[in-house]
């Protein structure tokens, strides 16, 4: 069994259905929920579109190898009807893949540890909430040092406990 930390998020329709509708795929389909956090808003990140998103990080145990869990991921966010039209756009779901054990993975369509989960509250603080001392392979830095480091000036508010 391996320990994945996956982010989900949601800017449109029923926001908060489809956090739940994604969790019960990812346990459904990539493994056990171990750990949820509670539901942030924030602000829409980089300028594409205006509606706040609200953001959950999950700690899940699973048996598949990181590019099924990426596999998994798409195949949950077609399903649920996500279009990609522009990058950081709107979407009903967007499901990302934080971090996989320690491992370091830079494939053209994988690069794990994400590689904007230190520039992002929306992230931190959910993964603070449920793994303040993981450490990034990267950076050497646990998640309560890369909140500390954190230059992103847009807020998220914790709206829903898990």
């Amino acid at each position: 069994m391996a320990t994945i930390f996956l982010s989900t998020g949601t800017n449109l329709g029923d926001r908060e259905g489809h956090l739940r509708k994604a969790n019960e795929q990812i346990s459904n389909r990539i493994g056990h929920i171990e750990r949820i956090s509670g539901v942030y808003e924030t602000a829409a990140w980089g300028g594409a579109t205006t509606l706040a998103f609200l953001n959950q990080v999950l700690k899940v145990e699973t048996n598949l190898e990181p590019q099924e869990v990426l596999q998994e991921c798409l195949a949950i966010e077609h399903e649920m009807g996500r279009v990609r039209k522009e990058r950081w756009g709107e979407r009903n779901i967007d499901i990302d893949l934080l971090f996989y054990e320690n491992a370091i993975i830079e494939q053209p369509q994988l690069i794990v540890p994400h590689p904007r989960l230190h520039e992002r509250n929306f992230v931190l603080l959910p993964l603070h909430e449920i793994c303040p001392n993981w450490k990034h392979p990267i950076l050497n830095k646990n998640i309560a040092e890369l909140m500390a480091d954190c230059s992103d000036s847009l807020a998220a508010k914790i709206i829903a406990k898990p």
